[in-house]
């Protein structure tokens, strides 16, 4: 196990599951927690759901005590840009989609501290006409 906070409470609930997974999986797993961040917070409490069904892709993100008004969202396609900022955290995730959307079908709802942020998804590629 490669993580660096010995000290955590939850490394013995950490241990029992990779334990679990290893004898599950008969291999080498490794639960790699990774926890980043500074002392502003930052990129330490997003917690991000991504949920995918036929024909579009939803991506839930918490984001406690952030203004609707300080929010910006990008999205090329394939990668969703998260970034928002309070007076005491800052929040930027780059958040990989699960399939090819369309970035001008997103909808995007924020309440209670809670990002929800829908797309249709996109053919992954254009049929093309020889002429």
């Amino acid at each position: 196990m490669r993580r660096d906070d010995r000290d955590d409470p939850f490394d013995d609930l950490f241990r029992e599951i990779e334990r679990m997974m290893n004898e599950m999986m008969g291999g080498d797993f490794d639960m790699q927690v990774e926890r980043g961040g500074d002392a502003t917070g930052f990129g330490t409490d997003t917690h991000v759901d991504i949920h995918e069904a036929d024909d579009e892709v939803r991506v839930i993100a918490d984001l406690p005590g952030v203004e609707k008004s300080d929010i910006d969202l990008k999205c090329d396609g394939e990668v969703l840009t998260i970034s928002a900022a309070s007076d005491h955290r800052e929040y930027d995730e780059r958040v990989r989609l699960p399939a090819q959307v369309d970035e001008h079908s997103a909808t995007a709802t924020y309440n209670n501290g809670i990002l929800e942020v829908a797309f249709e998804k996109s053919d992954e590629s254009a049929d093309i006409d020889v002429q």
